[in-house]
Formats: C-alpha cells, sequence, structure tokens
C-alpha cells in the first residue's frame, strides 16, 4: 500500500511539474498575441485603450509612447517584460488608438501635464499604486511629469533623452539656427497650414518623422502601417497641433493644470531611481546627457544604446529596453 501511495504521489508530482513547465511556455507564447488584445477603461476624462499583459499580481510596468507612434514601439518589449513576471501596461495615449474623450465639451487639449494626468487616471482606474515606468518622446516627457508631481508612483524610471520636463517660458526663448532647424514641425503645426497639412497628410507625415527620427532604422511599410492605424483617432490632429502650440506658449492650456505647470516650471529634480537613455544615431531633438545629469537625485544610470539606434528605442532595441526596465526596478 505504502509503494502505491509513494507512485502515486511521485506521478502526481510529475504531472504538477510537467503541467507548470508546459503552463509557463505557453504564457510566454500567448504573452506576444496578448498584446493584440486592447481592453477599454474610463479614468479621467477619457476611456483610455490599452494592453495588459502578465501576471496580475506583478510588478506593474507602464510604458508610454511617443508621437507620432503608439502602443506597437512595445510590441517586442512588453511580451519580454511579462514572460519575466511584471504586469505590463501600456496605453494610447489622449489622441490615439481607441482611447477617447468621454465627452465632446472636453477641450482636446494636448499640453504635457495633461498626459500625466491621464496616466495617474489610468493607475487609479487600474487599481495600481505604483508602477515601474518607461517611455520615450512623449512618453518619457509624460513619465518624467509623473516622476516629478508624484514620485510616490514611480517606482523606478527608464525615460530615453533622460529629462524632457519643459515650460512655456523656456519654449518661447529662441535657440541656435541649427537646433531651430531640428524643430521645423513644431513652427509648421504653428499655422494654419500646417494645422491643414497636418490633417490631410497624417500617415505621410508621421513616416517622415519616423526617418528623421530614426535615420538608421530600416522599418518595412508593414510596421509603420500598424502604427499609422493609430493616428487615424479623430482626435489626433487637434491634441498634436495643442501639445506642440502650447509649447511655443500659443496656447494657454486649461486652468484645472495650472498648478502642476507652476511646478514644473521650476524644473524640478526627480529623485525616483532612474536610467536614462539615448540612441547613438537620435536625429530628433534631444539634450546632451551631461545637461540633465544633475535632475535626477536617486540612484541613477545612463546608457547609450549603440548599433545605429534612433529615436524610438523599445522597438528598434528592445533587447536592451527589456533590460533597462528590469535594471531601473532592482535600483
Amino acid at each position: 500500500m505504502k509503494k502505491i501511495v509513494r507512485q502515486s504521489l511521485l506521478a502526481a508530482l510529475v504531472l504538477t511539474a510537467t503541467t507548470s513547465a508546459f503552463a509557463a511556455t505557453s504564457t510566454e507564447t500567448d504573452y506576444v498575441a496578448a498584446f493584440n488584445t486592447i481592453h477599454q477603461v474610463k479614468a479621467g476624462v477619457l476611456n483610455v485603450g490599452y494592453v495588459d499583459i502578465g501576471p496580475r499580481d506583478g510588478q506593474a510596468v507602464i510604458l508610454l509612447h511617443g508621437w507620432p507612434y503608439d502602443i506597437q514601439s512595445y510590441a517586442s518589449v512588453a511580451p519580454q517584460l511579462a514572460a519575466k513576471g511584471y504586469r505590463v501596461i501600456v496605453p494610447y495615449l489622449r489622441g490615439y488608438g481607441t482611447t477617447h474623450f468621454l465627452s465632446d465639451k472636453t477641450p482636446r487639449n494636448g499640453q504635457p501635464s495633461a498626459l500625466a494626468a491621464d496616466t495617474v487616471a489610468l493607475m487609479d482606474a487600474l487599481g495600481i499604486k505604483q508602477a515601474v515606468f518607461g517611455g520615450f518622446d512623449w512618453g518619457a516627457r509624460t513619465a518624467d511629469i509623473v516622476a516629478a508631481l508624484w514620485p510616490e508612483r514611480v517606482k523606478a524610471l527608464v525615460s530615453v533623452s533622460g529629462y524632457l520636463i519643459s515650460s512655456q517660458e523656456v519654449g518661447r526663448k529662441a535657440l541656435p539656427p541649427q537646433a531651430e532647424l531640428q524643430w521645423w514641425y513644431q513652427f509648421y503645426f504653428a499655422t494654419e497650414r500646417g494645422a491643414q497639412g497636418y490633417a490631410k497628410n497624417t500617415h505621410d507625415f508621421a513616416k517622415l518623422i519616423w526617418q528623421q527620427a530614426s535615420p538608421g532604422w530600416k522599418f518595412s511599410d508593414a510596421t509603420f502601417n500598424v502604427s499609422a492605424k493609430a493616428l487615424d483617432n479623430p482626435d489626433q490632429v487637434a491634441v498634436t497641433l495643442s501639445n506642440y502650440r502650447w509649447r511655443l506658449g500659443l496656447e494657454k492650456g486649461e486652468q484645472k493644470y495650472d498648478a502642476y505647470e507652476k511646478k514644473l516650471a521650476t524644473l524640478p529634480v526627480i529623485s525616483v531611481p532612474t536610467i536614462t537613455i539615448e540612441g547613438d544615431n537620435n536625429g530628433a531633438p534631444h539634450p546632451a546627457p551631461q545637461a540633465y545629469r544633475a535632475k535626477f537625485s536617486g540612484k541613477y544610470e545612463h546608457r547609450t544604446f549603440t548599433g545605429n539606434i534612433g529615436h524610438n528605442p523599445p522597438a528598434e532595441d528592445p533587447q536592451d529596453f527589456v533590460k533597462a526596465v528590469i535594471d531601473a526596478a532592482a535600483l
């Protein structure tokens, strides 16, 4: 009888181990497919579309995309992190994909603090108290602002191009000619011609920005077309124009964000553990790492991604981006 019990117990243990191993392998594979499932939740002034993969009890990671990109920048990063036990949230920002305003009366405001407030509202809606943040372009600026205004919500930060917090006062200051040239689209958007041109040629405009910002990234038409669908959001043009016009002081923004902007105008130091990233061939406007080192007072590392990496490191070098997120969480 004892022999039979021992054999049954051994068989059960083998079956459990085999099932667990299979489940782990299956789950790892499924996260790639799961990335294509878009969830929706009401958060603040928005109904947010977002990817949510990985164990629900895992450390939350929020990955924020830039302009004119979308969540697909993290299509390789998110499943890898989920397979390592992280719960990964990748939302469409306001004006992108399936994220929509709840009310027609809400201003299609693109000011940076509004995007940060959207992110905190999403965390509240999902019951996430704290997360590791990663972002590039608009996403990095948004993550920086959340870290500066709500540091208790940020376990660690991975920010491409480092410290991107600014103010309207800073945005009004003239730059050297070569630097102004890099911001050509910002000045274009300040005009009615620019508004009409972007509305008429949104996809072509986005592809040009991708090419200029990442001159070494030979993305395919198929890769671009998947992301470009997110730019068909009915609020994309209005939010984009608002964002760049606000930076130049051509829009006042909403009064409810004034307190945030007042604090951000002081260019506050970020205290959370941070890894900043730069691509070795970033064709978009970006500060030099030494220019913002003093803006991070906590545990800190800077990494330069090599191999002709441009403005969108999570898409261009997903392995190193995954490692940066994991390492930042452990700082």
